[in-house]
């Protein structure tokens, strides 16, 4: 389907909307450029999901997303030395490029367009979740003839073709199926499909070798507030990264994770905090605030301070209330702290992992861009797979994911059908069903668990308890540190504080019969 303004119907929708016909002034004597881009995108996109109906003011009434709720992100056209200054737009989970999505080549034309651009749109209609989710990209091109407009499956507004980016080497992207548009759209409402756009990219000119981010959340009454990011932190506090600097030889970090972790003859509750932003622009202050509310849960319920190991966001970060924070980048010592825990003897009693990370599809965690070139390489990512094998075969008597971040069905259905994983629940932040919704769980929200709290009986009260009831029932049958729910007689405050909170030792016979067998 060619989306160029041969369409009758297509150009009244852009004239209407503040869109330009042919032979209107050139775009850099125009105001309000970002705010018609903007415009001309959903109608593009309206009319993608109407189809045929297009013509039914209801449908396009219905389909049309909310404009005042969403963040808009633009890369506006520079020059360089009286050239224009193309820009390329770089995504965590691509290798390539981000280029166009339904490029239509005539006869004898062969080579794909390029994926360089003058400019980028982005709108995202979903500001309060976690990333990825999918949101709507756009390049825009100047100066563009209305024919190489309608080959690139563009939008052609005089002078300017504004045409929908997809990830490049994604799965069946050469098999034949519904428009880009239409799988997009109707995407937006569930989950991402394999070729659409699920985070901010890092949008660099081609001539800057610093990788500098182009892309800018505009502030408009017509448009959603702007996210406010985490400030960055001073120069001084930045941290030297073991993960990344092989060179290095006064780094400890490693060293620290462990260290002191399992003690002999003494069984604990261990816990590791994993939450970051990726990069600074999507680092925000929820996120902060999750982290930090989750880290005084769990030493309300006994946790001590040196058993729980929190990383976070970038070198630098240092959230307020929570001790011996790293950075997120450390991704060789979150494997190591987690392998080392579940691999010891009666180390452990309840491990509890809390994951709070920008997400791609697949389920795997993006950690921190520590490099800045804006692509998510294997030192900066934790897969799902790496986690099932780090928690294969853990020998704490309960493991208790708890996940905030997108995808997490990945690994809920790895876990389900795992046969190695047998004492590890996921527990899935009702969020991510309603993100609307602050604390759809209210008083049943993570941050009201208490020694005493009965954690099945706790779950149940949120939207998701037929998810939790099979096949963990009963190793959710207890409190957050192992405690019976409904002990006979209750246990007494002093009881609870021995027996299970924090540290219990363990006797002699117990450990030696373990080193006999």
């Amino acid at each position: 389907m060619r989306l160029a303004c041969s369409s009758l119907l297509l150009a009244v929708c852009l004239l209407g909307s503040g869109g330009s016909p042919a032979g209107a002034p050139p775009p850099q004597a125009r105001l309000g450029r970002p705010e018609r881009w903007v415009r001309t995108a959903l109608q593009y996109l309206e009319l993608q999901r109407c189809g045929r109906r297009a013509g039914e003011g209801g449908c396009a009434r219905a389909a049309r997303l909310q404009l005042f709720t969403a963040a808009v992100y633009v890369s506006e056209p520079v020059t360089h030395l009286g050239a224009p200054d193309k820009v390329v737009a770089l995504l965590p989970d691509s290798p390539d490029p981000v280029g166009v999505g339904g490029y239509k080549p005539g006869p004898g034309d062969r080579p794909r367009p390029t994926t360089a651009h003058d400019a980028v749109l982005l709108v995202d209609p979903s500001p309060g979740e976690n990333f990825g989710h999918p949101v709507v990209l756009f390049y825009v091109d100047v100066n563009v003839t209305k024919k190489r407009c309608s080959l690139m499956d563009g939008i052609y507004l005089g002078e300017e073709c504004l045409t929908l980016a997809l990830k490049g080497r994604c799965q069946n992207q050469l098999k034949r199926r519904p428009s880009a548009s239409q799988r997009l759209i109707g995407n937006l409402e569930r989950r991402a499909g394999p070729c659409e756009v699920t985070f901010l990219p890092l949008v660099v000119g081609l001539r800057d070798s610093n990788k500098t981010q182009r892309l800018r959340c505009i502030e408009h009454p017509e448009f959603g507030p702007c996210p406010r990011p985490l400030a960055p932190p001073p120069p001084s506090q930045l941290l030297t990264s073991c993960e990344l600097n092989s060179n290095s030889r006064r780094c400890h970090h490693p060293a620290l994770a462990s260290q002191g972790s399992c003690r002999l003859y003494q069984t604990c509750d261990h816990a590791l905090l994993l939450s970051g932003g990726w990069q600074q622009q999507i680092l925000y202050q929820r996120q902060l605030q999750s982290l930090q509310s989750f880290y005084r849960m769990l030493r309300t319920n006994g946790f001590h301070q040196d058993h729980i190991k929190t990383f976070f966001s970038g070198p630098g970060h240092t959230p307020e209330g929570v001790e011996g924070v790293l950075p997120a980048v450390e991704k060789a010592v979150i494997r190591q702290y987690v392998s080392y825990v579940c691999r010891k003897h009666h180390c452990v009693d309840s491990l509890v992992l809390f994951l709070n990370s920008p997400t791609r599809t697949d389920g795997s965690m993006l950690l921190w861009d520590h490099n800045l070139n804006g692509i998510a390489e294997l030192k900066e990512r934790y897969s799902v797979n790496e986690l099932l094998v780090d928690l294969a075969g853990c020998r704490a008597s309960r493991v208790l994911v708890f996940v905030d971040q997108s995808y997490s069905s990945v690994l809920s259905k790895r876990l389900r059908s795992s046969s190695k994983h047998l004492n590890v629940v996921p527990i899935i932040s009702p969020t991510q069903h309603n993100p609307q919704d602050p604390d759809p769980w209210g008083e049943g929200s993570w941050n009201h668990l208490n020694p005493r709290t009965c954690l099945i009986d706790h779950l149940a009260k949120g939207p998701v308890k037929s998810r939790l009831l099979s096949p963990w029932a009963g190793l959710l049958n207890v409190t957050l540190a192992g405690a019976p729910c409904k002990a006979t007689p209750p246990l007494t405050d002093a009881e609870l504080r021995r027996e299970y909170l924090g540290c219990q030792n363990l006797p002699t016979a117990l450990w030696y019969h373990h080193h006999r067998t």
